[in-house]
């Protein structure tokens, strides 16, 4: 298989989360061509600051693999990984990381920070940024979208 087509997975899990009205990212964790660890944001759903997408997909790895090592696994993500998530996956040991759009707001891996590409941690995962960027930027973009209009609709009833 190849990059798209984890990345794809990784969109699909992201529709997951926008079909629960949660924000549309979603993660896939990928070792020896095979998807051991998937998610997307459940932080409504679950009352949890921390069940990002890239946290979720983490967990149910570690759980396959039963250990907290992610030697040797690719990361893919809908949308550039916030700070807490970057710091997750350089503490997984997580090879490589692909990302789809960056985020201006919150991205540690690019935008405001370059947490993963730090020289002074101990582990540092390789990055490949823009990776259907577009189609993941598209998939955020319509939600916040929706969910403007929503408001607007509760405002004016």
């Amino acid at each position: 298989m190849d990059a798209k087509y984890y990345m794809n997975e990784a969109l699909k899990e992201a529709k997951k989360a926008q079909l629960i009205d949660e924000v549309p990212i979603g993660a896939v964790i990928v070792k020896d061509d095979q998807i051991i660890g998937r998610g997307h944001n459940l932080r409504e759903h679950l009352k949890d600051a921390t069940s990002h997408a890239e946290i979720m997909a983490i967990q149910e790895a570690c759980q396959t693999l039963n250990s907290w090592h992610l030697v040797d696994c690719t990361m893919y993500v809908t949308i550039e990984p916030c700070l807490m998530c970057a710091g997750a996956i350089v503490n997984s040991r997580i090879k490589t990381v692909y990302f789809g759009a960056k985020d201006p707001k919150a991205g540690a891996v690019r935008s405001l920070y370059t947490v993963l590409e730090d020289e002074r941690l101990n582990h540092r995962p390789k990055v490949k940024a823009g990776l259907l960027q577009d189609e993941a930027s598209q998939i955020m973009k319509n939600f916040f979208k929706a969910a403007r209009k929503k408001h607007k609709n509760k405002a004016s009833n």
